[in-house]
Order: C-alpha cells, then sequence, then structure tokens
C-alpha cells in the first residue's frame, strides 16, 4: 500500500490516491459485528520497505509504514480540506508559512515535541546536502524555519516560491528530534512521533508496531478512547497476490491492496474496500546525453509507436482510464486536461518514417542501426507491483520491435527502483509510476539537478515547462492552474513523459473498516470481533 504508488509517494507526501471511496460489506458494523477491543490489526504489503528513513525514503511501502510511526503538522484530504495534527492553527501564502502548535503532542521517549524541534525536521530537507528526495518537493531548497517553543509558533519561510507551501510543509512526516541525527534508527523507524512505535523488525517477513495510549492528538475532533482502535499493527511482506486474497478470505488479514481477476473473488465475498485511483501507467525517458533517448525526435517516433489504449488494457485488465494530467492523486486541485492533446499520436507508419528521416535504418534482422549502433534499448518495469507490468512491458517490446527497435524488459524489486533510477541510471525507458497529488510536486522530478545530487532521475531540461512552473509557483493554490497546465503540457508534448493508464485499484478490509486518503489513515481504522 501505498504501494499502488511504487516509486514516489508524496501526495501527503504525496501518494496513494486520485480519488477513493468506501464500499462497506459484511466485515463491518452492517454484519451486526462489535468494536474489538485493544486488538491486532494486520496488513499485507507487496514488497519489504526497506529504509524507513522519512527523511531519505521516497517509497510507498516504506511511506505507508511511516504514516503509523509519525505524526504530521496538518492532515489533507482528498477534497483538499485542512484538519488539525500537530499544529492546531496554520497561515500560509507562497513563500511564509506559520504553525501553531498542540500543547500534548510527545515523542515516543517522552520528550515533548516542540516547535524548534519540527524546525529542524524542515531545516535538514531543506539542506541538499542531506539528499533528502522531498526537497523541491515538499520543502524547497534554501528554506528556513524557527520555531518559538514559549508560544509554540513555528514560523517558514520558503527557499522559493511555492504555491501550496501550506499542504507541502504541513504533509511532512516529522521524527523525534534526537533521532533526526541517527539515521541508522531512524532506517529501523525510531524516533516515533506518531499513533504507533515500531517494536519488532524482520526483514521480508513483517513490521510490527504498537499503540501508543498517550497519543491523542488525531485529526480534528478524533477521540483516542472510542472502541475498535488496534493495539498493535503488523505489516506482512506478502508478494502473491492470491495467497493474499486467500488470508483475507480466511480472516488471517485484516487490510490488503488486491487487483485483477483475485478482487473479483473479494468483491462476491462482499468485503468492505476502499476503492483508489491511482496514477499506474507511465512512460519515462532517460535523456541523459549518453543515452539515445536525449533526442526528443527519438522519443516522439518511439511514442507514436505505441498503442496506448492496448497497453492500458493489458496492465489494468481493462479497467483503466487514461489519465488527463501528471497529478494522479488526491487533491489534484488544477486537474488540467492536456494529456490527449499533447500526447503524441499512435501511428506506426509515420513513427517509421521518423526513424528512417533521423537516419536509423534496419538491419538484416530488422533492428535499426546507425552509425554502427543498434537501437537497442533497456525497458525496466515493478515486478513487485502487479504481475499485469511483465505482459504490459512485453507488449511494449513487440510493439517497438515492430517499428525496428529492440526493447529488453526488466523487472526490478522494490531496492531495484532507486538504485536504477538515482544511482546506476540502467535503463532507456521506464514504467515505474510515481504519484502526487499537486502539480508542484512534479517540479524537482522534471527540472534541475540530476542523480546522485538531484532527482531529476529522466535528465529532463525543458525550457516551456520550466518557465510555466517557474510563473505557477508565485501565484497561491488555484491561481496558478493554467501556468500548470501548460508546464505538464510542454512535458508530454516532447515526450518527456506519457500517462497512459490510470486504474481504480482495491485495499480490502476483513473484519475491519479504515479510510485510504494518500495512505491509509491508522486513525480511522477500526477492527471488529
Amino acid at each position: 500500500m501505498r504501494s499502488i504508488t511504487p516509486f514516489v509517494a508524496l501526495a501527503g507526501a504525496a501518494a496513494l490516491t486520485l480519488s477513493a471511496c468506501t464500499t462497506p460489506g459484511v466485515s463491518g458494523n452492517e454484519a451486526g459485528n462489535e468494536l474489538a477491543v485493544d486488538s491486532t490489526f494486520t496488513m499485507a504489503i507487496g514488497a519489504d520497505p526497506g529504509n524507513l528513513n522519512p527523511m531519505i525514503t521516497a517509497m510507498s511501502g516504506a511511506r505507508t509504514i511511516d504514516r503509523f510511526l509519525y505524526s504530521r503538522l496538518i492532515e489533507v484530504g482528498k477534497d483538499g480540506t485542512i484538519r488539525s495534527g500537530l499544529a492546531s492553527a496554520w497561515k500560509a501564502d507562497t513563500t511564509k508559512a506559520t504553525f501553531t502548535l498542540r500543547n500534548d503532542a510527545t515523542c515516543a521517549d517522552g520528550t515533548a515535541i516542540t516547535a524548534s524541534m519540527l524546525a529542524e525536521n524542515i531545516n535538514f530537507i531543506a539542506d541538499p546536502k542531506n539528499g533528502s528526495p522531498l526537497i523541491g518537493v515538499n520543502v524547497q531548497a534554501g528554506t528556513v524555519a524557527t520555531g518559538d517553543n514559549a508560544t509554540g509558533m513555528l514560523s517558514v519561510t520558503s527557499g522559493a516560491p511555492d504555491a501550496f507551501l501550506l499542504e507541502n510543509l504541513g504533509n511532512v512526516h516529522m521524527v523525534c528530534g534526537p533521532s533526526l541525527a541517527n539515521p541508522d534508527a531512524l532506517a529501523k523507524g525510531e524516533g516515533a512521533t506518531g499513533m504507533y512505535t515500531m517494536t519488532e523488525i524482520a526483514p521480508n517477513s513483517q513490521y510490527t508496531l504498537t499503540r501508543r495510549k498517550e497519543f491523542v492528538w488525531g485529526p480534528d475532533n478524533w477521540d483516542s478512547k472510542q472502541a475498535g482502535i488496534p493495539a498493535t499493527v503488523i505489516f506482512k511482506v506478502i508478494p502473491n497476490e492470491t495467497t493474499v486474497t486467500n488470508l483475507l478470505l480466511s480472516g488471517e488479514l485484516n487490510a490488503a491492496q488486491v487487483g485483477g481477476p483475485d478482487s473479483e473473488r473479494l468483491r462476491a465475498k462482499k468485503l468492505f474496500s476502499s476503492d483508489v485511483q491511482a496514477g499506474l501507467g507511465q512512460v519515462h525517458f532517460n535523456k541523459n546525453p549518453k543515452k539515445l533517448l536525449s533526442d526528443e525526435a527519438l522519443r516522439v517516433a518511439l511514442t507514436q509507436g505505441l498503442d496506448l489504449e492496448k497497453l492500458r488494457s493489458v496492465l489494468t485488465s481493462g479497467t483503466g482510464v487514461a489519465p488527463s494530467n501528471l497529478v494522479n492523486m488526491a487533491p489534484n486541485p488544477c486537474n488540467a486536461d492536456v494529456a490527449a492533446a499533447n500526447t503524441p499520436a499512435f501511428d506506426v507508419k509515420a513513427a517509421a518514417e521518423a526513424l528512417d528521416a533521423a537516419g536509423w535504418k534496419p538491419g538484416s534482422d530488422g533492428i535499426r542501426q546507425k552509425d554502427g549502433a543498434r537501437l537497442s534499448l533497456t525497458v525496466i518495469y515493478p515486478s513487485y507491483v502487479s504481475a499485469t507490468f511483465g505482459p504490459t512491458s512485453e507488449l511494449l517490446q513487440s510493439m517497438l520491435k515492430e517499428i525496428g527497435v529492440e526493447a529488453t524488459p526488466k523487472g526490478v524489486d522494490a531496492n531495484g527502483v532507486s538504485e536504477a533510477l538515482f544511482s546506476t541510471g540502467d535503463w532507456d525507458l521506464s514504467l515505474i509510476p510515481f504519484g502526487v497529488g499537486l502539480p508542484s510536486q512534479v517540479v524537482p522530478f522534471f527540472s534541475g539537478k540530476t542523480p546522485p545530487n538531484g532527482s531529476n532521475f529522466g535528465y529532463t531540461n525543458n525550457a516551456d515547462y520550466i518557465a510555466a512552473a517557474s510563473s505557477a509557483a508565485t501565484k497561491p493554490g488555484k491561481e496558478g492552474c493554467e501556468d500548470w497546465s501548460n508546464a505538464e503540457a510542454a512535458l508530454i508534448g516532447a515526450a518527456d513523459v506519457i500517462p497512459f493508464a490510470n486504474s481504480v485499484l482495491s485495499v480490502f478490509g476483513s473484519k475491519a473498516e479504515f479510510t485510504v486518503n494518500d495512505t491509509l489513515e491508522p486513525a480511522s481504522i477500526r477492527l471488529f470481533k
């Protein structure tokens, strides 16, 4: 979970959903079940989350668990409404923000959560030398935060204009002060400020969390004494969806994301579900100057050779829809309609002609060559997310072969995603999707510094995008939507990225109900006997 967005999960620091609705089933109050007391909530995740440090990770699995361990300044609903978190009051424009903190929040070790402590969190992310993937996404480089512990006031001056400064700052997972200087501790989920603490880790098996009874700072008027709140939360690493489905039906799991045919088995049994629309299908191009796809004309020609509708059908088992923009999660305030008009149209003949004109001529085996080099590309995909990614990559391979391009699919696990995109750069096309809920959160992944010094993993250098995004950043909230639309249109039109599939995925509950927003909200879980 948040495994729906396997690469970047940054909408709350972006994450899981464009829209979510719940489908009550027989596992809730409707079946007459009583709420459980001090029970255990067990949830499946598809891969080991690896490093849990919320200052360093952008991986969806890790951030799902972090949601249970670390509190945020505010909570942003899927409709954009703001609720209290660590802060009870707030104010922001595009360059400055202030947060008035609650006076009853503590770290897991009993230390009071103070304004100066939270300022240190923000300043850590803002310092480029710390290498946080949240820089430029939730916190702009050069941002300065100060805390007045006497008044409980946290003040932030952004290092650059941010159209959604309140939402971006407010959704950072905050860690307890002393742990900020101990990355090894944070990697294991220590330094908790949230509803649960980490009590046991068995890598590639399970993660066990224990509720903090002193946690009372849930959103708005949340009642910490209500029944049904789990005393223990266990995340089990189970890659196989059929196994997960069987465990949900037997009651051995309380929650899991399930798609494809297995989801129909669960719906038939009328299990509770929270249905989530998320960005699942995106083609990214590696534009490193040393790579073939630094050539825009070549990227456009390859895109013309792809039947995106067929790719979408295979990836989503026929249930997906065409995206309208690059923001694929809530709250998506602009919801720009730019993808269809700017995506190079499917036209195999035009693709072949463009490749011919660029000097890429078919060799004896049908694969094009130029100046002695074969048009041979590596396509990476997340093998751990869904069984449909493999067949989708193979279909893409066959489509490219039809226009004389040799493509080699390569599945990567959760750790391999980070290594390929931010370390080795050993890829040409990527089917690794990422999820953002605000257009401003796209920026660091398509502009600025490249790995290892930045998050611009595709080496994008699109002047039209940068100009439009820079203009939008100076306008608060929806006032900049026209500029954000122009920015996304520039990326898609240049084939810097091609979104092709959004899909409704479901998080099912057995003997449990909950709310999924950017991730599953721990304060929303209710367990039944």
